[in-house]
């Protein structure tokens, strides 16, 4: 089998930035995860990601896999080495193995930035890795998102049951109503995606159209600031409306004066998610 995975180097920080890490993240994400920037094969592109797992596998334990999703848009979000070995790692400190894409059309990948079209690949094509891992449990699957990450999450959710459950978080599920709410994003969308048909390709990347489609075993955490003015809180209210009516699993909690990047939350969030992984990811 030809390696899907063409390249990975492990991150190596400064000692300054070894004790940001432990600053920012903890002592036991520093010594108990390892995190790589890879390249992998996407639909025939080399796409730029990340790579952690647990530190000191020496009794060779499969780790449950999740699938991380970034925000933003072209080199707007992109994560770099620094911030992926704090949140990747503390993930994986907490015993998983996680994945993330940069997606194409993004910090040094081919092709072009899609927002929600053919980019969602990256995301599934993250999936076969797992296959050249010793580390990952290939059987058990999460996935995350935060922002257009989460947009991401749920459009990746409609095409693939794979995913026991997934964290949402400020996440876009109604692209057409974010857009026209006047977001500077929106004309970053229409320069990168083209004039064309815009409205109705924003439609059909709001998965608030089509919820039905969601895998109805995939248990979701969503979770938004009440002050979040990137993404209106009333997205992920909406959708947890229809999710409601559809009699789908799910927990809804909206975070008292929360930005969109919750940050005052950050610990509560922090252990509402690994909470949530513990819960779901057996």
């Amino acid at each position: 089998m030809s390696s899907r995975i063409i390249n990975r180097n492990i991150i190596e920080l400064s000692e300054q930035r070894n004790k940001m890490i432990i600053s920012g993240w903890g002592k036991e994400t520093l010594d108990n995860s390892v995190v790589e920037s890879i390249t992998y094969l996407s639909d025939g592109l080399k796409i730029k990601g990340y790579l952690a797992y647990p530190q000191n596998n020496e009794n060779n334990i499969k780790y449950p896999c999740i699938i991380w999703n970034r925000g933003g848009v072209g080199e707007n979000g992109v994560i770099d080495e620094f911030t992926a070995r704090g949140m990747f790692g503390q993930m994986a400190a907490w015993g998983y193995t996680v994945f993330a894409s940069m997606y194409r059309g993004a910090a040094g990948s081919e092709g072009r930035e899609d927002f929600g079209g053919e980019d969602v690949n990256d995301i599934l094509n993250l999936i076969p890795l797992a296959d050249e891992l010793t580390c990952a449990d290939k059987n058990i699957w999460g996935m995350e998102g935060w922002s257009r990450g989460g947009m991401m999450t749920l459009l990746a959710l409609t095409r693939s049951d794979n995913f026991k459950c997934a964290v949402l978080s400020g996440a876009i599920s109604n692209l057409k109503q974010y857009v026209d709410s006047g977001s500077k994003t929106g004309a970053m969308l229409r320069e990168a995606l083209g004039a064309d048909e815009f409205n109705q390709l924003l439609e059909s990347r709001s998965v608030i159209n089509f919820v039905e489609k969601l895998p109805r075993k995939t248990k979701m955490l969503i979770i938004h600031g009440s002050a979040d003015e990137t993404v209106s809180p009333f997205q992920s209210i909406e959708l947890s409306k229809k999710l409601l009516s559809l009699k789908m699993h799910h927990r809804l909690v909206i975070l008292e004066e929360g930005n969109h990047f919750l940050t005052r939350h950050r610990r509560e969030v922090d252990a509402m998610r690994k909470a949530w992984y513990k819960k779901y990811l057996v």
